[in-house]
């Protein structure tokens, strides 16, 4: 048994090394091509996320028997005459006469279980996609959230075994999303009024008062977690309004021309 175990770790951490591996060859290709370098410590969060990911989700990861499939519903037309199409990439996976479809995202859980209407929309789309235009069969939808708990990151941090094992049994990135076949045409009707909206020009900011809401299932404000990731927010004027009120803890130096400088990029999707 203890030599079962030894083995089965060694080809755990041959995985490991090689997810490692890929992870900076895809970083440096991604520098190269977009000019830009993630921190250190942004950069070692998206390492994170996909080998805990790994280590929770091995079972999943190892049983998808469709990966990245391209999801296509084309020739959309919007209430004002324009042509769209929308398309989406998702996991499947095909296990004892089921099959089920994942959405994996760099979410944290918390805010996708108190925010759910946001993603059933899309996953609607996809199912309709899946079961109607591809005439597959479809049992269920679930987001993955890859984002660690905070709790989870502490763990890690110091590097204490039995709390990050226990840490690991809490967290579930796993979030069964309801689909409805009888919603998708509203949600098409969405997506539609999007297009006009684009195609007129029409990019009308969230107010200051928006800015200060608390986002559900998050402690942070809608200024703190969509706006400061936003390349435009220097030249919209609700968002210097809240920075005007803010104190410098929660938005940048708005008067600093370095400001002005697109940061480094936070977001990590492209690497996992």
């Amino acid at each position: 048994m203890r030599e079962y175990d030894s083995i089965l770790r060694k080809k755990e951490m041959e995985m490991e090394e090689w997810i490692e591996k890929q992870y900076e060859m895809n970083y440096e290709r991604l520098r190269l091509e977009g000019g830009h370098a993630f921190s250190p410590e942004v950069k070692r969060t998206g390492f994170l996320q996909i080998i805990m990911y790994y280590r929770k989700m091995r079972e999943v990861a190892e049983n998808v028997t469709e990966t990245e499939v391209k999801l296509t519903l084309p020739e959309q037309t919007s209430p004002k005459g324009n042509k769209f199409t929308i398309e989406g990439v998702v996991d499947i996976i095909r296990e004892n006469n089921s099959t089920t479809m994942y959405d994996i995202k760099t979410h944290d859980a918390d805010y996708v279980n108190a925010n759910k209407e946001d993603y059933i929309d899309k996953l609607n789309v996809y199912a309709h996609i899946w079961q109607n235009l591809r005439n597959e069969k479809l049992d269920g939808t679930a987001i993955i959230a890859t984002q660690l708990p905070g709790t989870l990151k502490n763990a890690i941090d110091t590097d204490d075994e039995a709390k990050l094992n226990r840490e690991m049994q809490k967290w579930n990135p796993v979030i069964p999303i309801p689909f409805s076949q009888e919603q998708v045409e509203d949600t098409i009707q969405k997506f539609a009024c999007v297009v006009d909206k684009i195609e007129s020009r029409d990019f009308e900011p969230p107010s200051v008062q928006q800015l200060k809401e608390r986002i559900k299932g998050t402690k942070e404000k809608f200024a703190t977690r969509v706006c400061r990731n936003c390349d435009a927010r220097f030249s919209c004027n609700p968002y210097k309004k809240y920075a005007q009120g803010s104190n410098t803890d929660e938005v940048e130096n708005t008067t600093n021309t370095n400001a002005f400088v697109t940061p480094p990029p936070t977001n990590i999707d492209d690497l996992i």
